[in-house]
């Protein structure tokens, strides 16, 4: 097999074939078949159906009805035919996998090709081929947006008589038929990320700006997150002389934009994360405000108002469009630890407004996570010390998710790696073919820096200057579950440890190499040193994964981090960040995933409304198990008993012949309804 190293050149990357076979395209690595795509109701009625969609027979139904149904583009009435970029009229709807894969791989190496990124034609198509195998395979996949804009539109749109800009074409495709080609606005470029950070200000023009730069990233399917504790509180006074709202009140605005414009243009909710800084006079208005509204849908429950995700109930109620986290400092733990009080203070003086109990703002939180799941906790003073742009600016806020944190007015594309495709024959797990993927999207998410679009200047200028990128995976609970190993445990904890420093070392060793040959991201010189020390700091810690983990990943670990360091302090980084861990909802849809992210599985049967059936239910068996039982050592016979006793009592606990050693291997996040254990 290929090395999984790409070295650069000052002339570009050379990109080594180690997924797809020279020669043969890429496509041709699966068998396609022909099916119909539908999401029905728990009556049966089918809220979306295209029927004769193409994909590879090995993906599941529920991928091939997510992928049709979020991601192919293009009108339904239209029907079959091809896809909507193939021509400047618009064209039809997209109805095969091969014109979605395509159309986002084709165009990110052309736009590498462009940006001078590799070393020869030969290496851009190689990278195609690498990309586009990893996609068809589904081994890795972009985060939405990539999927709903990338290659609709390219850097030159067609301009009507009346000036308007009606379609995007190939400047090499342009005929005079076309009209005027002119230059596309920067915002009416692909948006390619998913998570946006922007910054809010204490004045009112610059809080109705927040809410524009909201509304247009809801509308491309990405998520924004803030802090709002720059807004002074409602226990100080207006310049005028009058007593601010405080910044809760403005946060419901967001909230109500939020569930106005719907995701992508799609039936998904808007994501917003919310922070308040711990020290805010506001505080404690903040981590009831979510609490009091869910106990107000729980009233209208109780009248008989509908109180399903979408019903009436909830949705007259307000933060439903939000996840809200509190800036926790060292100092307000502290305080907790020693029974002192803590103090409040103000926004506009510093002064100390009230002090509290910070065991009793503690608790006020914990029930809040209780009652409704918010407030969260990011913890400040942690998240400055591993901030690689110290020299810039502080970070403040998160994506609505929070795996993404920055800089204000930042944005960051991501992909996520299926763990459990890199699991051999062996049962053991694929270090350079996990390498290799990892360099292959990292080199995609970078090119889409430059080409995508961005809501505002300021989000534009930070994107390029810093440059983040989230890298991350999923199906980590899955592949722990195949290796016999439980998810609650030191062996699993050393094996996650590990692989995560072994993605996130060697996609920094990448954006080094990329940084020899296009150069360091703009921001690097002045933030040279933070960033290194931060780096060194990672590889500091790999010494500290566990020795239960297998030798073979913590050798690689060890490795990927020195190479990483060396390559930074020789030339570099190309990106400010390169690797979160993203909840990977759709895309673990997309990549047939068992688990999603880092997390466990929910449980190891559930149930699904049987799609034209009326109320019936299809259970599901999670898939995984046979593997995980082949591990421990079990015969097939064993193995068959087993899973026909969690098909009939939908537990694993009281399966014959299972050995109670290995009952841990099996918890999940949920306690079965005839069992009694849960991680």
């Amino acid at each position: 097999m290929a090395t999984a190293k790409a070295p650069a050149t000052s002339s570009g990357l050379r990109i080594p074939r180690v997924f797809s076979t020279d020669g043969q395209n890429p496509f041709d690595s699966v068998t396609w078949t022909t099916r119909d795509a539908a999401i029905r109701n728990h009556t049966g009625e089918a809220i979306f159906e295209q029927l004769g969609v193409e994909f590879p027979d090995t993906w599941s139904p529920l991928a091939v009805n997510v992928v049709a149904s979020k991601y192919f583009y293009g009108d339904l009435g239209r029907g079959n035919g091809t896809p909507a970029s193939a021509d400047a009229g618009g064209g039809q709807r997209e109805y095969s996998l091969r014109q979605l894969v395509h159309r986002v791989t084709r165009t990110i190496a052309d736009w590498g090709k462009a940006g001078a990124y590799f070393a020869s034609e030969a290496d851009a198509e190689t990278f195609y081929d690498e990309l586009t195998w990893l996609c068809t395979n589904q081994v890795g996949a972009f985060n939405s947006p990539v999927w709903f804009n990338v290659g609709l539109h390219a850097q030159y749109g067609v301009r009507d008589s009346g000036g308007k800009t009606i379609s995007a074409v190939d400047l090499d495709t342009a005929s005079a038929t076309f009209g005027q080609i002119v230059p596309v606005d920067p915002y009416e470029r692909p948006q390619g990320s998913a998570c946006f950070i922007i910054s809010v200000q204490d004045s009112v023009d610059d809080i109705w700006k927040l809410m524009g730069e909201s509304a247009r990233l809801f509308k491309f399917g990405s998520g924004v997150g803030a802090d709002w504790s720059a807004l002074r509180s409602s226990h100080e006074k207006l310049s005028g002389g009058g007593q601010p709202s405080g910044p809760v009140s403005f946060m419901k605005v967001q909230d109500a934009t939020g569930g106005t414009i719907k995701s992508g243009g799609k039936t998904r909710r808007a994501a917003i994360m919310q922070t308040l800084k711990v020290w805010h006079p506001d505080i404690l208005e903040f981590v009831h405000a979510k609490q009091d509204e869910e106990r107000k849908a729980w009233a209208l429950i109780e009248e008989g108002y509908d109180g399903s995700f979408n019903g009436p109930a909830y949705g007259s109620v307000a933060f439903q469009n939000v996840n809200q986290s509190v800036r926790l400092d060292d100092a307000v733990m502290a305080a907790a630890r020693d029974e002192q009080p803590y103090a409040l203070r103000a926004v506009t003086s510093g002064e100390t407004v009230e002090t509290v109990d910070a065991r009793d703002l503690l608790m006020a939180i914990a029930e809040g996570t209780h009652v409704c799941g918010d407030p969260g906790a990011q913890y400040e003073d942690t998240i400055q010390r591993w901030h690689t742009c110290k020299a810039t600016g502080p970070i403040n806020s998160s994506n609505p998710c929070s795996e993404f944190m920055f800089l204000d007015d930042t944005a960051c594309n991501l992909a996520s790696l299926n763990l459990r495709k890199f699991v051999s024959a062996d049962g053991s797990f694929d270090v350079a073919r996990y390498r290799a993927a990892a360099r292959t999207f990292l080199i995609a998410q970078e090119i889409l820096v430059d080409r995508a679009g961005y809501p505002s200047d300021r989000i534009a200028a930070n994107s390029h200057r810093y440059r983040p990128l989230g890298l991350g995976f999923a199906n980590l609970g899955a592949l722990l579950m195949s290796m016999g190993l439980p998810y609650d445990s030191d062996e699993g904890r050393a094996v996650a440890g590990a692989l995560m420093a072994i993605e996130h070392c060697e996609a920094y060793a990448c954006s080094a190499e990329m940084a020899a040959a296009v150069g360091p991201f703009q921001g690097f010189a002045a933030n040279r040193e933070p960033m290194l020390d931060v780096m060194r700091m990672h590889r500091d810690a790999v010494a500290g994964i566990g020795a239960s983990c297998p030798a073979d990943l913590r050798t690689a670990a060890q490795e990927c981090a020195d190479r990483m360091v060396a390559l930074g302090e020789a030339h570099g980084y190309r990106n400010a960040q390169v690797t979160v861990l993203a909840p990977t909802g759709t895309i673990g849809f997309m990549m047939d995933c068992d688990t999603t992210g880092v997390e466990p599985d929910i449980a190891l049967v559930k149930y699904k409304l049987l799609a034209g059936k009326g109320d019936g239910l299809m259970k599901i068996v999670n898939g995984t198990v046979g593997s995980a039982l082949a591990q421990l050592g079990y015969s097939d016979a064993e193995a068959a008993e087993i899973m026909a006793f969690i098909d009939a009592n939908d537990t694993i606990e009281g399966a014959p012949g299972l050995k109670d050693a290995h009952l841990p291997v099996f918890d999940c996040a949920f306690k079965p309804h005839n069992g009694t254990r849960s991680i």
